[in-house]
């Protein structure tokens, strides 16, 4: 029963990884393109307009998930757990330790069967809201420089800028600006890698006995 639940939250948290992002990136393609006036005869049929909502959030959600460029952040990089778990190999089996990817593997199967399920529900939690508020960030930010195109493009033609176009570039700036100032996903996902440190730190029996399982298995 609670390997069900918490498959069943663990598949929560990764839908909400692919739909808020995605449904983000679609409402600013609505956004700009009512701001500037853009023809949209497609948007004349509810229908339509709905299928073209989900459909295009779901393939930008999907192109977010996939990417995975939050991976790269030194925030996501920076006190791996499974460097805990490698680290620890090397010192224990000298003459057999584990790769970085054994470790990792070795992390992961840790983390899913050993680790108490509130430290395994919250890791999974705040990693969905890092890959969210950095989405959100990059998103906005070329959304933003695209506008701001947009708003050159349109004093050129017209010699003048609509209020409506003007506030919505700003807009997009400000979500971008408030999310870099006001960061806190970096710390969190950090404070949520020493967290698992710890645990593994405190349950060193158990990770020397799964490194030696590993290492001495033929």
């Amino acid at each position: 029963m609670n390997q069900l639940s918490s498959s069943s939250r663990f598949a929560l948290f990764e839908f909400w990884r692919i739909i808020v992002p995605g449904l983000y990136f679609t409402f600013l393609v609505v956004i700009l393109a009512v701001a500037f006036e853009l023809p949209y005869f497609l948007f004349e049929s509810p229908f339509i307009s709905l299928m073209i909502f989900v459909v295009t959030s779901l393939i930008a959600g999907l192109t977010f998930y996939a990417k995975e460029t939050p991976k790269k952040r030194k925030a996501f990089q920076s006190n791996q757990p499974s460097l805990v778990i490698l680290n620890r190999s090397r010192e224990i089996s000298s003459h057999k330790p584990l790769t970085e990817d054994e470790a990792r593997r070795l992390y992961f199967y840790i983390l899913n069967h050993h680790m108490p399920l509130t430290v395994h529900d919250k890791i999974f939690y705040f990693g969905m809201i890092y890959h969210i508020m950095i989405n959100i960030r990059r998103t906005s930010f070329w959304f933003g420089a695209i506008g701001f195109l947009g708003l050159v493009i349109e004093i050129v033609i017209t010699n003048y800028l609509t209020p409506v176009s003007i506030v919505s570039v700003l807009l997009i700036w400000l979500v971008y600006f408030l999310n870099v100032r006001y960061n806190k996903a970096d710390r969190k996902m950090q404070e949520n890698y020493l967290d698992q440190i710890f645990w593994l730190e405190m349950n060193k029996e158990l990770v020397d006995t799964m490194i030696r399982q590993r290492t001495e298995s033929p």
